[in-house]
C-alpha cells in the first residue's frame, strides 16, 4: 500500500511539471488579511517563503472588529479591507489573486503546481474551497447543487482564486458588508445565486485539489513522502492538496500537520523548521546572556528533590543570568529548599524569592505570580528575557538543558522528559473534545526518538521555556476550580491561538514519579526501588557496580569460591543502618525467636529483619535486579529465576552485646554479606573466617558484598568485634 501511494504521488508531481513549463508563478499573487502577528501568522508566512510565493498582507497593526470567528458567524472585517487594499488591482484582467486566512493555513507546494491546477478548471475564472459542513446557514444547504460522494459540497471562504478584476467586483458587489457580519456567509449567497456564480465563472474545488478544508475530513489525510519531503494527500477526494486550511475546529489537526508539511521535517534530516532562526549563545558576551527567570514549584512530595536541587544548580547557563522564584507546599521539604534557597543566595543569582508551605498560596496563584513578577516587579530593573517553568519531578540530568531551550528562540518551548521505561511524558500529542489526554499517531515514535525535533503539541507540564516578551501580548491562565493549572494553561494558550512546542533532539533528563511516595517512613526515597528505580539506581548503586558485570572483569576472591565486589554506595548503608537504628528493633541474639516459623534459631545474632521494616520486597527486587547478573556470571551453571530468600537481616555486632558468631553453615545455596560501615572507623577487629580453607576476610569496605557458598563447604565464623558497633546486610539465598 505504502509503496503503491509513494509510485502514485511521484507519477501525479512529473505529471504536473510536465504540464506546467509555460506558466509563470508571477502571474500569481497571494493575498491575506490578519491584524496581528501571531504563531499561525508566523507559520503561515514561513510556508509562503519556502516555496517562493509573491504576498502582500493587508491589516496588519488594525484592531480587529470582525468577532469571536471561533465561537460565532463574523469576519466581514476581511472583506472590506480587501476591497481597500485590492482597488489598485481592479483593472488588471492577467494577475491571479489568490486569498486564505493566515492564522490557520499552510502552503504545501510550489505556485507552479497551483497554476497547473487553477488551469485545470477550464472555464472557471474563481474558485473556492470546499468543505463537508454547510456554514453558518444550515438552511442553504439544500439550495447547493448535488456533488458525487466523493466530492465536497459546501463553499469555504478561507481559500480562493481567481483573476483580480473578477475577484475585485465579486467583493464589492453588495455596496457595505459590516466588519461583523459573516464573509462566508457573503460569498456563499454569491455562489448560490445563478447570476453572479456565472458572471464570475464561480466554482468549487469539490476535490480538494488546491484547497483542503480539514474540518471534517481529518480522517482523509495521509502523509507521503517524495524526495525526503512530506505532502498531504486526501485519500477521499484522491488528491495532493496545495492550500491547508485548518477551519473549525481542525486547527488542531492542523498543528499535528505543521509538524511535518511545508519543508519542516524531513525522515532523513528529522526537524528542519528547529534549526531555523535558532540563536547561538557562544557568540554572545556571558554578560549579555538573555536573563532567565526560574520559577520552581513544589506543589506535592516528591522523592529525589535533592538531586532535582542538584541538577538545577548545575545548569550550565551564567548564574549572574539567572534568578529563582520557589513555590513550595510541602513542610516536608521546608529545611532541603531552605538549605537551596541559601546556596542559591551565595552564588551570584540575581535575586531569589520563596513562598513556601505557610504563606497560603495555592498553586494556581504561585504560577500566576511568576509570570506577575516577570512583567511588574523584580524584573524591572534586570529585565526577564524568560520565564523557565520547572516542577520538582522534573530531573534536569542535561546540565545544558536550559542552554538549549534559549537557543531554539521559540515563544515557548518544553523539553521532552520521560519517566524511564514508561510512555508517561511530560505532553500530549493530541486531545479529546472533552479536554482530556488522547495520544496521536506520532506520540510513541516521538518519546522513543524515532522521530526528532520541535513539535507544535497541544499541551506541555512540568518544564517549559516562556519568552518573556510574549507576556506583552498575553497572560496564560493557571487558575480554575474544576481543572488542573496546568491543563488551564494549555487551554488558554491554545484558545488565544499561541503555539507550544515540545523539543526532542537532545536527552534533555526524566521525570520521578511522585504518586506513592510516603513521607511518614524514616528514610523514605530508599523504599522508591519500585516507583522510580532509576533514581534509586543513581543514588544507591556502587558507580563501579556495572564494571563487575563486565565479562572481561575479573571478581576479587580472598577465599576460594568466595567472591567481592562493590555493589551499594555509602549513602545506601547510612540510610539502611538509620533505618534500623531509628526502628531500634534488635532481637538481642536470643534463639527463641518469635518472627521464625518455628520460633527457634539455631545460631541467632543480634538483627532486625527486613520484614520488620517493610523492606523485604524491596530487597528481593535487589537481590534479583543487583545480585543474581554477578551470581550467574561467578557460579555458571546455577540459574534460580527470581532467587528466593526466606531471611533477609541486618546484623549489629558490638563488644557489649554480640560481639562474634560461632561456626556455622548457613542455610542458604549461596549468601550475601554487605558491608554497611567501615573498619577501623566505626568499630574494630570483625571479619570473616572460612574454616575449611583457614581464610579470613578482616579488611572488609562499606558497600562491598562478600558472596560464597552457603552449604557444606564454607563452614564460617563471625571474628569478634572489639570495639564500636559494625553493621552487616546478610541474606541467605534459595535456602
Amino acid at each position: 500500500m505504502c509503496k503503491m501511494l509513494a509510485q502514485w504521488t511521484v507519477l501525479l508531481l512529473v505529471l504536473c511539471f510536465k504540464s506546467i513549463q509555460a506558466i509563470s508563478k508571477d502571474d500569481l499573487l497571494v493575498v491575506s488579511v490578519a491584524t496581528d502577528e501571531t504563531d499561525g501568522y508566523r507559520r503561515f508566512i514561513r510556508s509562503l517563503n519556502i516555496y517562493g510565493y509573491k504576498y502582500e498582507i493587508y491589516g496588519l497593526g488594525q484592531t480587529w472588529k470582525g468577532g469571536d470567528m471561533k465561537n460565532s458567524a463574523g469576519g466581514g472585517q476581511k472583506i472590506n479591507i480587501l476591497r481597500e487594499n485590492l482597488a489598485r488591482y481592479k483593472n488588471d484582467r492577467t494577475k491571479l489573486i489568490l486569498f486564505t486566512d493566515s492564522y490557520d493555513v499552510i502552503f504545501t507546494q510550489p505556485p507552479e503546481f497551483l497554476l497547473n491546477k487553477f488551469k485545470k478548471f477550464d472555464s472557471a475564472r474563481i474558485v473556492f474551497g470546499a468543505e463537508d459542513y454547510c456554514w453558518p446557514d444550515k438552511s442553504l444547504q439544500y439550495d447547493y447543487p448535488l456533488v458525487e460522494s466523493n466530492e465536497k459540497r459546501f463553499l469555504n471562504s478561507g481559500g480562493f482564486i481567481g483573476y483580480a478584476w473578477d475577484i475585485y467586483e465579486m467583493i464589492t458587489s453588495k455596496e457595505k458588508i459590516e466588519d461583523t457580519e459573516d464573509d462566508q456567509l457573503f460569498y456563499t449567497k454569491i455562489f448560490l445565486d445563478e447570476y453572479t456564480r456565472t458572471k464570475w465563472g464561480i466554482v468549487l474545488d469539490k476535490r480538494a485539489e488546491i484547497f483542503m478544508n480539514l474540518n471534517g475530513a481529518t480522517d482523509e489525510v495521509e502523509l507521503p513522502i517524495l524526495n525526503d519531503e512530506v505532502y498531504v494527500r486526501n485519500s477521499w477526494t484522491d488528491s495532493v492538496p496545495s492550500v491547508i486550511h485548518g477551519n473549525g475546529p481542525a486547527k488542531k489537526s492542523l498543528n499535528y500537520l505543521s509538524n511535518y508539511i511545508a519543508r519542516a521535517w524531513s525522515p532523513t534530516v528529522g526537524s528542519l523548521e528547529s534549526k531555523e532562526n535558532v540563536i547561538d549563545l557562544t557568540k554572545i558576551e556571558e554578560k549579555q546572556w538573555p536573563m532567565v527567570y526560574v520559577a520552581i514549584f513544589i506543589e506535592y512530595p516528591t522523592p529525589f528533590l535533592r538531586e532535582f536541587y542538584d541538577k538545577i544548580f548545575n545548569l550550565t547557563y551564567p548564574k549572574s543570568r539567572l534568578a529563582v522564584l520557589i513555590h513550595n507546599q510541602v513542610e516536608y521539604h521546608k529545611n532541603l529548599t531552605e538549605k537551596y534557597m541559601s546556596k542559591f543566595k551565595e552564588n551570584g543569582y540575581k535575586f531569589v524569592k520563596y513562598f513556601n508551605h505557610d504563606d497560603d498560596i495555592t498553586e494556581g496563584e504561585a504560577r500566576q505570580q511568576a509570570m506577575y513578577v516577570i512583567e511588574l516587579t523584580e524584573c524591572q530593573e534586570d529585565q526577564c528575557d524568560y520565564l523557565f517553568v520547572v516542577d520538582s519531578i522534573s530531573q534536569l540530568d542535561n546540565p545544558d538543558t536550559l542552554t538549549k531551550l534559549v537557543s531554539f528562540n521559540r515563544t515557548i518551548i518544553s523539553p521532552m522528559l520521560l519517566r524511564p521505561g514508561k510512555t508517561w511524558s511530560n505532553f500530549w500529542g493530541d486531545y479529546s473534545d472533552e479536554g482530556f489526554y488522547k495520544r496521536s499517531p506520532d506520540y510513541v515514535d516521538i518519546i522513543n526518538y524515532n522521530k526528532t525535533g520541535s513539535f507544535n503539541v497541544p499541551h506541555i507540564a512540568h518544564c517549559y521555556l516562556i519568552n518573556g516578551t510574549f507576556f506583552k501580548r498575553f497572560t496564560p491562565k493557571y487558575i480554575d476550580a474544576s481543572i488542573d493549572p496546568d491543563v488551564k494553561f494549555c487551554q488558554s494558550i491554545r484558545d488565544a491561538g499561541y503555539f507550544m512546542y515540545l523539543n526532542n533532539e537532545h536527552k534533555y533528563g526524566h521525570q520521578t514519579d511522585p504518586d506513592n511516595f510516603n513521607t511518614s517512613l524514616i528514610v523514605p526515597e530508599l523504599y522508591e526501588i519500585f516507583n522510580n528505580l532509576h533514581d534509586w539506581k543513581a543514588r544507591y548503586i556502587h558507580p563501579d557496580y556495572y564494571k563487575a558485570l563486565d565479562l572481561n572483569t575479573t571478581l576479587q576472591q580472598p577465599c576460594p569460591d568466595v567472591f567481592w565486589f562493590p555493589v551499594a554506595t555509602d549513602e545506601f548503608t547510612y540510610d539502611l543502618v538509620k533505618v534500623m537504628e531509628v526502628f531500634n528493633g534488635w532481637s538481642g541474639s536470643a534463639h527463641n525467636d518469635a518472627r521464625l516459623s518455628g520460633g527457634y534459631e539455631n545460631v541467632p545474632t543480634d538483627d532486625i529483619h527486613m520484614t520488620q521494616v517493610g523492606f523485604n520486597d524491596h530487597w528481593l527486587f535487589f537481590l534479583k535486579e543487583f545480585i543474581q547478573p554477578i551470581q550467574q556470571k561467578v557460579y555458571i551453571g546455577y540459574y534460580n529465576d527470581p532467587p528466593k530468600a526466606a531471611l533477609n537481616f541486618v546484623v549489629r555486632y558490638m563488644p557489649e552485646y554480640q560481639y562474634k558468631l560461632r561456626p556455622h553453615h548457613d542455610a542458604s545455596t549461596y549468601t550475601i554479606n554487605l558491608a554497611l560501615n567501615d573498619v577501623g572507623k566505626d568499630y574494630e577487629g570483625g571479619g570473616c573466617r572460612f574454616l575449611r580453607y583457614n581464610c579470613s576476610i578482616a579488611s572488609t569496605v562499606r558497600g562491598w558484598a562478600l558472596m560464597h557458598p552457603g552449604r557444606l563447604t564454607h563452614l564460617h565464623e563471625g571474628l569478634p568485634v572489639l570495639k564500636g558497633k559494625r553493621f552487616i546486610m546478610v541474606s541467605f539465598v534459595d535456602p
